[in-house]
């Protein structure tokens, strides 16, 4: 939908609610509703404002301390939500509503270098240097359960009954009776311009996946965080609820996000070695780069306390750093031939916020394409048993002490990111670490 016809939309009254959103660094979707006419009277021509500690809070929305971009001495002022008109889309499960993205300005043209979108525009920047443009997808994996978010939450989460009774990885019995659920997701997510490829059953109980129709980075990572929003939204108008929780529960499998990732140039893959018949020198040093940089980016792929009790042996997450030809138990999964060759980045969890994650796997590549890295060879067999290969990062504190000292990060995203972001995780481990959980007064309460 263009300018033009959402005025017109407006005007007849069938669009009356505008929603303004940008990704927070969670990859949540913040932002203000406004009626249509005082959007194209007041918001179109200048934008709207909103406080800039919206990059600075916690999960439960507290003001986070420490931080230069955002601070009590600073009085907590605004950001420029500029809206992106590219991105404008009807949401159908909303009546009469219409959502746009935005970025972030300090004022004039000034992008507010920590907020996610400005991280990817950056590196989308560098694509272009180097004369390359990149394809992009996410598949997302979520749990769906037959509770509400509000039953969930009188609950405290325990003891939730999944949409399945037994594990349905490509079943398609058991799904049928998530149809009515994963339907509406399918229709309504397409008519948002969100161009769903496929939904199909997972390896948990109750588990699902939707695969997306391959863009750019910058458009995927918009309908990846419109679609979790929206997913959550469909799900709360039917009584139930999803979740994208890296590890729901220890005893059953994680949430994954596989990005799958190709290079081209002039309309060819350059992944792809026509002439060979096979990959080309530059996948080779996109992937080099990736397997030596991946780890101290693992942050960006990584972002939750949560995200790392999914790196579990025969878990079908990644625990080492390998890749392979079409297996399963190593970080980089190597698919298809000419057009379709691309490589399965099996390291994010659902969890990701997708703008991070896409820009530090260009980081990556890039690094390996400038230093002309070698992946080296295929590895061969279970990459969960071989303890001769490199680990991932085992916790969320680890993986902020090596974002925190990657040059690599620095050089690409800029020191004042870098800060920002390990800054923002390390707070998180410091409350996880002053927390009192669930298995300590079930292990200690009576028996110490």
């Amino acid at each position: 939908m263009d300018i033009e016809k959402l005025k017109e939309r407006i005007e007849d009254g069938s669009l009356d609610t505008a929603i303004l959103v940008f990704p927070d660094v969670f990859g949540r979707l913040m932002g203000k509703r406004f009626t249509g006419k005082f959007f194209l009277d007041g918001v179109l021509g200048h934008g709207t404002h909103g406080c800039n500690y919206l990059l600075t809070l916690d999960m439960e929305m507290e003001p986070m301390e420490g931080f230069q971009l955002a601070n009590w001495d600073k009085g907590f002022g605004d950001f420029e939500l500029r809206p992106d008109l590219s991105t404008i889309r009807e949401i159908p499960w909303q009546e009469g509503a219409f959502m746009i993205l935005c970025d972030l300005f300090h004022g004039g043209d000034l992008y507010v270098a920590e907020a996610p979108r400005s991280v990817l525009r950056k590196q989308l920047d560098q694509l272009k240097q180097h004369g390359l443009h990149m394809e992009i997808a996410s598949e997302l994996e979520f749990f769906l359960y037959k509770r509400s978010y509000e039953e969930a939450f009188a609950m405290n989460y325990h003891e939730l009954e999944p949409s399945s009774d037994y594990r349905i990885d490509y079943h398609t019995l058991q799904t049928t009776q998530d149809e009515p659920y994963l339907r509406a997701v399918r229709n309504w997510m397409t008519a948002a311009r969100i161009p769903v490829e496929s939904s199909k059953g997972e390896w948990g109980k109750g588990q699902h996946e939707i695969n997306f129709v391959h863009s750019d980075p910058l458009s995927i990572a918009d309908i990846h965080v419109v679609f979790k929003q929206g997913s959550k939204e469909i799900a709360m108008s039917q009584g139930r609820s999803v979740s994208f929780m890296a590890k729901v529960t220890h005893d059953d499998a994680g949430n994954s996000c596989h990005i799958h990732t190709s290079l081209w140039k002039d309309g060819a893959n350059v992944f792809w070695d026509a002439d060979k018949g096979g990959p080309s020198k530059l996948f080779r040093n996109f992937l080099g780069g990736l397997m030596k940089y991946s780890p101290e980016l693992c942050l960006f792929f990584a972002p939750t306390i949560n995200s790392y009790k999914r790196y579990q042996a025969a878990s079908w997450a990644p625990t080492k750093m390998a890749w392979s030809m079409d297996n399963r138990t190593v970080g980089f999964r190597v698919v298809g031939s000419e057009k379709s060759f691309r490589i399965e980045n099996r390291m994010p969890g659902a969890d990701a916020n997708p703008y991070l994650a896409f820009a530090a796997t260009i980081a990556a590549g890039l690094k390996g394409i400038e230093e002309e890295l070698d992946a080296g060879p295929d590895y061969v067999g279970n990459a969960y048993k071989d303890p001769k290969l490199p680990a991932l990062p085992k916790t969320l504190a680890d993986a902020a002490e090596l974002f925190a000292g990657s040059e690599l990060a620095k050089s690409a995203f800029g020191s004042e990111v870098v800060d920002f972001y390990s800054h923002t995780a390390r707070l998180e481990v410091k409350a996880f670490q002053s927390s009192v959980t669930d298995w300590e007064r079930k292990r200690y309460f009576e028996r110490i």
